[in-house]
């Protein structure tokens, strides 16, 4: 299994097929079940999930061998459900300037003991390694070395490092050579709001800054955002007896998600869905937030992952970008063969207004274009019955001379389609 990126868009490519990453992280407990009895796994595979994350283990070398043994246990499992696994190699994915170190002696026994597995996609290095909050930061010179054994060790799986939204950009950069895929964990959702970033804007807006900022320390790799199920901020425990759980709403993780794609995400992970202290007791049971996945992740990932918005996450960026008359809506225009995908969010919690997007590209014989289609948002044509059920009913917007008006509402977020033949 050779996985590598597509250059053009960002994405993965996994035996030369494309794909946008879903991951869990983590997911389902190994072997766990729904709360109508059926294999946790499958459910959430069925609704697009295509990557999850291993749990951590505390590579030893005196137990290195079974725990292999352990971690080929879990690949087997998510190969039968058709999932690609993130393995985490923790802190072992930080080596000294001297040779033969324990860390290097363990990567090389993780490494050449799963590099063949077919569900092995990606490794996770150091876990926030610039983050001024864990006891002792890691250099990137450790994280460097690590990397280039590990490409040598194997050089077919990419390596991934996620960091915390704090820092700037030219304090992530040095982490470049460290990694062929970067992002940041960014959980805006709480009491107070906005405390994760450590930034003024305590929006959920702040989703789409930490994106950019990821994108421009990662100088042209791709990057991968985590967006919030649960974190320690909603956890309540004796050192914050205070704290009050909240979750993303349906149309909260939908801006997220849809504006960290148009920020420039080529991946996407949710995190704490296994954070059993603030689960309804049915899924404590469980292991895992099933009223969150019915209520938010999987009708949103049903849309990610359908036939009419899938092709444009897979998409490379289009050579013309279309604007917006609103300075808060953000837009992204990506294009595939004759079809032409604009992306829009806007980013004010207060904002209504119908917005001009302009610029939009001729079709291929010269003519203009006349009309788009809005992505799962639906008008039955005709508008009186009978209505063909076999028609495609997504809503239309009229285009005039190479631009069109829609309404934006607060954080609304909309991907728009258009034949270009």
């Amino acid at each position: 299994m050779t996985v590598s990126i597509d250059q053009p868009t960002g994405c993965l490519l996994i035996d030369g097929a494309k794909v946008f990453p879903i991951a869990l992280s983590n997911p389902p407990p190994f072997g766990g079940k729904t709360p109508a009895n059926t294999d946790a796994w499958n459910e959430v595979k069925s609704a697009g999930v295509n990557f999850i994350r291993t749990k951590l283990i505390d590579w030893d070398l005196q137990d290195i061998d079974a725990q292999v043994d352990q971690a080929k246990t879990v690949l087997d499992h998510a190969s039968d459900h058709g999932f690609h696994c993130w393995l985490q190699l923790g802190e072992v994915a930080t080596l000294p300037t001297t040779s033969n170190s324990t860390n290097e002696q363990l990567l090389t026994r993780i490494a050449n003991g799963l590099k063949s597995h077919t569900a092995l996609g990606v490794y996770k290095g150091v876990d926030e390694p610039a983050n001024p909050n864990r006891p002792s930061p890691v250099p990137a010179g450790g994280l460097v070395r690590a990397y280039q054994k590990l490409k040598a060790l194997d050089p077919d799986h990419p390596v991934v490092i996620t960091q915390a939204p704090l820092g700037t950009a030219a304090s992530l950069t040095p982490y470049r050579p460290a990694f062929d895929i970067t992002g940041a964990d960014i959980y805006p959702v709480a009491y107070p709001p906005g405390l994760h970033a450590g930034t003024a804007n305590k929006d959920i807006s702040v989703v789409g800054d930490v994106t950019r900022k990821m994108v421009t320390a990662a100088g042209g790799k791709p990057v991968w955002m985590t967006l919030q199920i649960a974190w320690s901020g909603v956890l309540q425990n004796q050192s914050h007896p205070d704290i009050v759980p909240r979750f993303p709403t349906f149309h909260e993780e939908r801006f997220m998600v849809y504006q960290s794609i148009v920020a420039g995400a080529r991946g996407l992970v949710f995190y704490g869905g296994d954070f059993t202290q603030v689960m309804r007791p049915r899924d404590a049971l469980l292991g895992w937030n099933w009223f969150f996945w019915q209520m938010v992740l999987h009708p949103l990932l049903t849309e990610l992952t359908s036939p009419s918005v899938l092709p444009a996450l897979l998409a490379r960026d289009a050579a013309t970008q279309v604007t917006a008359s609103a300075n808060d809506v953000q837009v992204l225009t990506r294009q595939e063969d004759q079809t032409l995908y604009v992306i829009a969010v806007r980013r004010s919690p207060t904002a209504t207004s119908k917005v001009t997007i302009s610029g939009l590209p001729r079709r291929s014989a010269g003519a203009h274009l006349s009309r788009g289609e809005v992505m799962f948002e639906y008008v039955q044509r005709p508008l009186s019955p009978p209505v063909d059920p076999t028609k495609q009913a997504f809503r239309l917007v009229s285009v005039a001379n190479d631009a069109f008006q829609d309404w934006f509402g607060p954080h609304d977020a909309r991907v728009y389609r258009f034949s270009l033949a």
